[in-house]
């Protein structure tokens, strides 16, 4: 895409309405958006089966909320997180069969003695009660290699329904990673439950790192399988370009050879095209949106969304709505929520949950409730 044209993006936002283009912001929110607490800095929230919530911080601690969101304690047993930059206790996800044994799963970014860093997959049994804690934390994947730098960990977990771990290794703003095809950064990862490389990868037999499921990735901070199996990545791109993708097995989704986004000294980067051998998104975004986390909604709260994916956006100071029919996704809604949304997750009566990235909020990164309006 020329530069020229780039720098009339903001503007061309306002009017697009198409895939490639921007999605006007809505003042007239169509839920009820409640505040319920003040997080600090947190990163990612989870729901276990009682209801109750974990709710992840960048300073490393891991919290527990009631199913309202009140009432929270501090879960300790912890690991010491390197929290510089974009470092931070990341995701956190309850085994799937967490009610028998009460494993959890969560990611934090790591520092090494010889000040390397990389993000780490960790396993732990926690322990309920007036003191809860993690217990018997075990490290289950680490980022190969480290590297210097407190950028782009990426860190998100998501169970698949066939009893794999899908894990994302961002490229640490190292750009060529993410297409060497002997490291895990910028890719898209597919372990067994203990961390391992899952058998049967699809580019262990072409000499790739046995645990890669796809690659040429930058920041995936969104990861989740909708109800028919499909899995959909979220992403940050460079100066505009940001990227929602359906990750298939094998696939080059081609950063930092195409991006439909620009160096941020305004350099050139080949945009998508047919043709040229990379997976196109399925919706991007210019100028950038920054997005956080992304949920599939399969609540009955709001029925006309059921399917659909909610973006959280973090420059973009929004929660978007992606209209997603089978594996075809085009803009749908977006609300402008006044502060930047760091994650989106749906509770168990289907209400939607956001965080607000408190780094940038004076205050704090509050949780919020969406109802719909009465």
């Amino acid at each position: 895409m020329p530069r020229r044209l780039r720098r009339l993006l903001p503007a061309l936002a306002l009017l697009a309405a198409c895939t490639g283009g921007g999605a006007v912001a809505q003042t007239d929110l169509p839920f009820t958006v409640t505040p319920v607490d003040d997080f600090g800095a947190p990163w990612a929230l989870a729901f276990l089966p009682d209801g109750r919530m974990l709710v992840t911080n960048k300073d490393g601690t891991l919290y527990i909320a009631g199913p309202d969101g009140t009432g929270r304690k501090v879960v300790t047993g912890t690991p010491r997180v390197s929290s510089a930059g974009q470092g931070s206790l990341m995701d956190v996800k309850p085994h799937p069969a967490f009610a028998q044994n009460h494993l959890i799963y969560f990611s934090y970014s790591d520092v090494r003695a010889d000040g390397l860093k990389g993000v780490v997959l960790a396993r732990a049994k926690f322990v309920d009660g007036a003191n809860p804690a993690l217990e018997t934390v075990e490290t289950l994947f680490r980022a190969d290699p480290y590297v210097d730098g407190d950028g782009h960990f990426s860190g998100r977990i998501a169970f698949s329904p066939d009893g794999h771990l899908f894990f994302t290794n961002g490229e640490r703003q190292k750009f060529t990673p993410a297409q060497d095809p002997k490291v895990t950064l910028g890719k898209v990862l597919r372990l067994t439950m203990d961390g391992k490389p899952a058998p049967g990868n699809p580019l262990a037999a072409k000499g790739f790192n046995p645990a890669i499921w796809s690659y040429g990735h930058r920041n995936l901070l969104g990861l989740a399988f909708d109800p028919k199996g499909n899995l959909w990545e979220i992403e940050m791109g460079p100066k505009g370009g940001d990227e929602l993708n359906l990750i298939l097995p094998g696939r080059n989704y081609g950063w930092p050879k195409a991006s439909n986004g620009s160096n941020y000294d305004d350099t050139d980067i080949p945009d998508h095209k047919p043709g040229d051998g990379y997976e196109a998104p399925k919706v991007w975004w210019n100028p950038s949106i920054s997005p956080g986390d992304l949920m599939v909604y399969s609540g009955s709260m709001f029925p006309e969304w059921k399917g659909d994916i909610f973006v959280a956006a973090l420059s973009g100071q929004a929660l978007i709505r992606v209209d997603v029919t089978g594996t075809v996704a085009k803009k749908g809604d977006q609300w402008d929520m006044g502060a930047r949304i760091r994650e989106v997750r749906q509770g168990p009566d289907g209400a939607i949950w956001l965080l607000e990235d408190g780094r940038m909020r004076k205050g704090g990164g509050r949780l919020l409730k969406l109802t719909p309006k009465k």
